[in-house]
């Protein structure tokens, strides 16, 4: 009983040590923030000089952000779109199949989000080149659904593993088919997952830069913008604003998924 009294309650040194690690995740977070409403274009004194939305004006007024942006939401867009299709399809082939390949098949698909993405990348220059393939928009799209296909199947196989066989049995058994077993019994246990596995996956495709650099070819996305600014000590108020946006951005998504796959009581 004591130790039960102990875990339930922890120490002021674990409660401290777990502040600790959240500051030392979220003041660079913080400190960009910050510097995003700040009156001076180079520095990162402390306190700020002043506070100012200056920097959000002059950032919307830049057209290379928003075409910038703008690509960036269409790649992860249809790159979650694709692995939402593929992803679910190969959960649902995959979850409850006795082939003797099976955890073969598993391991290939989360070997990309597994390996470095600069392995990934590599891979897929090359792919490209031996197929004559032009770096493009859609070449983009394709190196993004790699691993943002494994994140929907992780999410759709981790729920349809779950689901009792007897639910299907009794479906099937009451008459129906294929098609009205999938809508009316297996789909929506999966939504939550499903809409969980694109959310996560369009979180990460939009700020995705190392799979990106070596496919993207002349195309920029918000990432790479990002990147570029890195070397212009002048532009850094708006990369810190942009940097805001892409926060706000991903944030929404990834607190979605989060509360989605949180079991049912706990949501309640």
């Amino acid at each position: 009983m004591r130790s039960s009294r102990a875990w339930d309650s922890p120490s002021i040194s674990a409660r401290v040590a777990a502040w600790a690690g959240i500051v030392f995740l979220h003041a660079p977070v913080a400190i960009i923030v910050l510097y995003a409403f700040t009156t001076e274009d180079r520095t990162y004194d402390f306190p700020p000089p002043g506070l100012t939305l200056r920097w959000f004006a002059l950032a919307f007024e830049r057209s290379d952000i928003w075409a910038s942006l703008r690509l960036s939401l269409g790649v992860a867009s249809l790159a979650t779109l694709l692995a939402l299709v593929l992803g679910t399809l190969a959960a649902f082939a995959l979850a409850r199949s006795r082939i003797r390949a099976k955890d073969a098949l598993t391991i290939l698909f989360v070997l990309p989000i597994a390996l470095p993405g600069i392995i990934t990348g590599i891979a897929l220059l090359a792919a490209m080149k031996l197929a004559g393939i032009d770096p493009s928009f859609w070449t983009i799209v394709a190196g993004h659904a790699t691993f943002c296909i494994v994140i929907v199947y992780n999410n759709v196989v981790a729920r349809l593993r779950r689901l009792p066989q007897s639910w299907i049995e009794a479906s099937m058994d009451l008459g129906a088919d294929t098609w009205q077993t999938f809508r009316r019994i297996l789909l929506p246990q999966v939504a939550t997952a499903l809409l969980a596995g694109g959310m996560l996956a369009f979180a990460l495709s939009f700020d995705e830069i190392i799979v990106t650099i070596f496919t993207a070819g002349h195309e920029r996305t918000l990432p790479i913008w990002f990147f570029n600014e890195l070397f212009r000590p002048r532009e850094r108020p708006i990369t810190n604003v942009v940097a805001v946006i892409v926060i706000a951005v991903t944030l929404v998504p990834i607190l979605m998924a989060y509360y989605l796959t949180r079991p049912a009581a706990e949501r309640d």
